[in-house]
This record gives C-alpha cells, structure tokens and sequence, in this order.
C-alpha cells in the first residue's frame, strides 16, 4: 500500500523520513511555500533543518497528490483534526486514515479515532501513539510505538507496512486505551514541568508521574480500556519520557509556569487542551482527577504553585 503524510511539522515529517527508507511517501504541507523550499533545499528547514530528506521523499502542497496514497498519516494536531476531515472529506472518505496525534477534543472529548469516524464513517482509522520525538526518529535512532486499530487483520498489515529499521510497532486493538493514554500523559507532563520549574525537587516529579499514572488508568479503565494498554508505550512509556525530558512541548510549558515565565502562544501544546477537556468529562462521569484540576487551575491562572502544592498536600490520606 502507498504512503502519504499529511502535516509537514517535526513529527510529520520525522515519520515520513524513516518510512522513506523502506518505501516512496509523499508529505504533504499546506504551506506551498514550505513544500518548494523542502524540493529545493532536499530538508525541511524550518522544523528538522539538520536531516536530508530521502530522494523516495516526495514534498508536495498539492492534497490531490497526496490523497492518491491507500494509506494517509494524519500529522496534525489534535485540535485541528476535525477541521483537515471536514475540509478534504471528499478525498479520504473510504481511505485508511492513522492519526498521528494525541490529545481530546476540546469541544466534544472524542480521541482523534472518534473524530475521524464522525467526520468519515467509511474511512478506516487507526492511531499511532507512544514515546517518540520527532529528532530521535528523523536521525534514525531506535524508537518504539503502538499502532492501535480496531480491525486486527488491518492493524497486522499497518504493522508490517509501517515499522522500518529504526522504528519498530506493536499492535494493539484497544483503540480507546492508547488514545486516553497518548493523551493525559501530556498533562502530567505540564504538572511535572511546573514541578521542576518552581525547585520542588525530583522526588515531587516522581510522586507525580507516579500519581498521575493512577490518574491516567482511573480515566481510561472507566471508558473501557485495558490495563496492560496503558501499562504500555502509549500510557507508561509515553509518560516517562513527556515527564523527564526538555523536549516535549508539554514539559517546556510546565518548565515556563513554575518559573513564572511567559511562553511563546503560537507553539502547539496539546496537553493545554486536553487537560480542559479531560477536567469537563471527569466531571460528567463523577471521577475524582485531582492533578488534572490543578493543571487547568494553572494554566487558567486560577493557582499559583504553592496554593496547588498545599492543595494536593492537604488531600484526605488514603490507601494507595
């Protein structure tokens, strides 16, 4: 099956590089501007300027060309997902459709498998999710993920088609687990962040990661998820490395509110949303998602750090 990539940023364009090795894709880029100068340039300079594309690489702002793929990566954030399907239904109605972002609707909770079947109930969807960052997989180094689809036969041919020789994918059918893992892991990471950020010490990151991992599995086993999904790369694995690590995004803006310091608006941060959206349907399902609360009361500027420390110290002991 043919590969397209739809959304030219890092972590599109770090997919398309490593599958460019096994492979001709097309990435497609909505700026047509950035789509000559990556033809011209032979690198997408603007996002990966130090990693040559593949000569099987194919940068194009033509969506036609792209949509003849049998098989398009959505690479686009979370929270304009819906917007891409509504505007090109016509060209991937009936495709196979694996989204490549993690986060919750704002507006209507779903995960990104959701909201492609609203939008495009022929298309057939799946979802790519766990610890990866777009460097590390555009430079070849070895990374793991989780495919997740619903159709086991279609998941075993995503699979096969889609690992290359740095990249390597385990298949999962619980679609709801590593969508709910891929993405309240990114709110614990804006908590970790603001944790490191104010000098409350690694010993309170850890308590976090730690707690919010129960956090994560009280939201996610309450939809119907599986265990030992977020015990995998899209919940355990994705949280270790979005808590610990610089270069996540969500990290970056939790480093930023501990310290007090702005942060540049115009970079994607799922975790933001999400946590606004995850606080709402824990609400509506009556579960009690503390660390959650405290991120949405910190990003709204409704806490400071050590009223959200006191608060979470001052909880009711419990049974772990």
């Amino acid at each position: 099956m043919s590969i397209s990539v739809l959304g030219a940023g890092a972590f599109g364009t770090a997919l398309a590089i490593s599958l460019a090795k096994e492979a001709p894709v097309t990435l497609w880029a909505r700026d047509a501007q950035q789509a000559a100068e990556m033809q011209q340039t032979g690198c997408n300079a603007a996002r990966l300027p130090d990693v040559p594309l593949s000569e099987k690489l194919t940068p194009t702002s033509d969506f036609s060309q792209a949509a003849e793929a049998e098989v398009l990566l959505l690479a686009v954030p979370m929270q304009k997902l819906r917007l891409v399907l509504q505007e090109r239904r016509a060209e991937l109605n009936g495709k196979v459709l694996v989204a490549c972002c993690k986060g919750i609707e704002l507006k209507t909770g779903l995960g990104p498998i959701a909201v492609i079947s609203e939008v495009l109930p022929d298309a057939r969807s799946a979802l790519l999710t766990g610890p990866s960052f777009a460097a590390d997989i555009a430079r070849g180094l070895p990374t793991a993920l989780t495919l997740a689809c619903a159709d086991a036969d279609l998941c075993r041919q995503l699979q096969e088609q889609l690992t290359t020789t740095n990249l390597r994918l385990y298949r999962t059918t619980d679609t709801s687990g590593a969508e709910l893992g891929g993405a309240l892991k990114n709110i614990i990471a804006i908590a970790c962040g603001a944790v490191i950020g104010a000098g409350l010490g690694d010993s309170a990151r850890a308590a976090l990661m730690t707690r919010g991992y129960a956090e994560m599995q009280r939201m996610a086993l309450a939809c119907g998820a599986k265990p030992e999904t977020l015990a995998g790369l899209s919940g355990f694995g994705d949280l270790t490395l979005t808590c610990s690590s610089t270069l996540s995004r969500n990290y970056q803006l939790g480093l930023s509110i501990g310290r007090g310091d702005g942060f540049d608006p115009n970079i994607t941060v799922e975790g933001a949303a999400t946590a606004r959206a995850t606080a709402a349907k824990a609400k509506t399902m009556g579960l009690d998602m503390p660390l959650t609360e405290t991120v949405v009361g910190l990003l709204n500027g409704d806490l400071t750090i050590a009223t959200a420390s006191a608060q979470l110290l001052a909880r009711p002991l419990k049974e772990e």
